[in-house]
């Protein structure tokens, strides 16, 4: 006759999830962080100094 160890409380963090990956948006699927600033007012003075520092030399 064998006994077998009670089962101890798993963490819920640590429990293998077999969901599909793929059917939820990850943080690299959508734009935030990308180029977003505060708005401000009278960005629209700024956003044209920004424009003309950052054109390529091919837009001149």
């Amino acid at each position: 006759m064998s006994t077998t160890p009670p089962a101890e409380p798993r963490d819920p963090k640590e429990a293998l999830n077999f969901d599909d990956p793929l059917s939820q948006q990850s943080s690299d699927d959508s734009d935030a962080g990308w180029g977003e600033r505060s708005a401000a007012s009278g960005a629209s003075a700024a956003d044209l100094a920004r424009f003309l520092d950052e054109k390529p030399p091919h837009h001149l």
